[in-house]
C-alpha cells in the first residue's frame, strides 16, 4: 500500500506542478499589460480558490464529479457520451483529484508573476524586437530568465505542497478506489489516526520528508544557479 501510496504522490507531482507553472505564466503574460480593472478581475478570480476554505472548494468539487447529478456528467451527456464516475473508477479517480490540485495551486502563482513582468524593463524587450528576435526567442532568452527567482520560489513551492495533498483525497474519496488516489500524506493519517500504527506512521512521515529535501535540493542545485539570494 505504502508503494502504491508513493507512486500516486509521484504522479500528482508530476503532472500538477508543470501545468500550474506553465498555466500560471500564460495567464500572467496574457493579463499584465492590461488595464488594472482586468488584471485585478483575473487574479481575483483565479485567486479565489486559495483563500476559500478547502472544505468548501471540495464539496463544490464533489458535486461537480458526482455521478448522477454532477455538472461534468451533465456535459458528457449533453455529447452523448455515458455518464462516467469520475471519483469511483480507478482510472479517473486521481486525474481528477489532480484538476482541483491544479485549480487550487494557479492563484498565488499568477499574482507573483504577473507582478514580476511588471518588474521587466520595456526596454530589453523593444531591443530584442528591434533585432527581430521572434516571441518565442524573447521569451526564452530575456523572460524566462528574469522570471527565474520567482519559478524557483513557485516551483519549490508548489512542489512541496503537492508532495502534501491530504484534504481533498481524505474528503472525497478516502484513498480509494482500490488505493488509487491514496497518497504518502493520506497513508500517514491512516496509519496513525485509523490504524493506530504510529511507528509506521512516522517512518512513513519522515521518508517522506527526505523525498520532499532532497527534491527541494535538486530544485535549488539546477534552477537556483543563476539567482541572486
Amino acid at each position: 500500500t505504502f508503494h502504491k501510496s508513493l507512486i500516486n504522490t509521484i504522479v500528482l507531482v508530476a503532472v500538477a506542478v508543470p501545468i500550474v507553472i506553465g498555466f500560471s505564466i500564460f495567464v500572467a503574460m496574457a493579463i499584465y499589460k492590461k488595464s488594472e480593472f482586468i488584471r485585478s478581475f483575473c487574479r481575483g478570480i483565479f485567486y479565489l480558490p486559495a483563500v476559500t476554505s478547502v472544505v468548501s472548494v471540495t464539496v463544490v468539487w464533489g458535486w461537480i464529479y458526482h455521478p448522477n447529478f454532477g455538472l461534468l456528467n451533465y456535459i458528457t451527456n449533453f455529447f452523448g457520451m455515458e455518464p462516467i464516475s469520475w471519483l469511483g473508477d480507478p482510472k479517473t479517480a486521481l486525474m481528477a483529484i489532480t484538476v482541483i490540485l491544479i485549480t487550487t495551486s494557479v492563484g498565488q502563482p499568477i499574482i507573483l508573476y504577473v507582478a514580476s513582468l511588471g518588474n521587466i524593463p520595456a526596454s530589453y524587450i523593444e531591443a530584442a524586437q528591434i533585432d527581430r528576435a521572434s516571441p518565442g526567442q524573447i521569451f526564452r532568452k530575456i523572460i524566462w530568465p528574469l522570471l527565474m527567482p520567482t519559478s524557483l520560489y513557485v516551483i519549490v513551492i508548489t512542489t512541496i505542497n503537492s508532495f502534501q495533498c491530504f484534504a481533498l483525497i481524505q474528503l472525497l474519496t478516502s484513498g480509494g478506489p482500490i488505493h488509487s488516489t491514496s497518497t504518502v500524506m493520506y497513508g500517514v493519517y491512516q496509519q496513525a489516526f485509523l490504524l493506530g500504527n504510529f511507528g509506521i506512521a512516522s517512518a512513513m512521515g519522515v521518508i517522506l520528508a527526505i523525498i520532499i529535501g532532497i527534491i527541494s535540493i535538486i530544485q535549488f542545485k539546477y534552477l537556483g544557479n543563476d539567482v541572486e539570494y
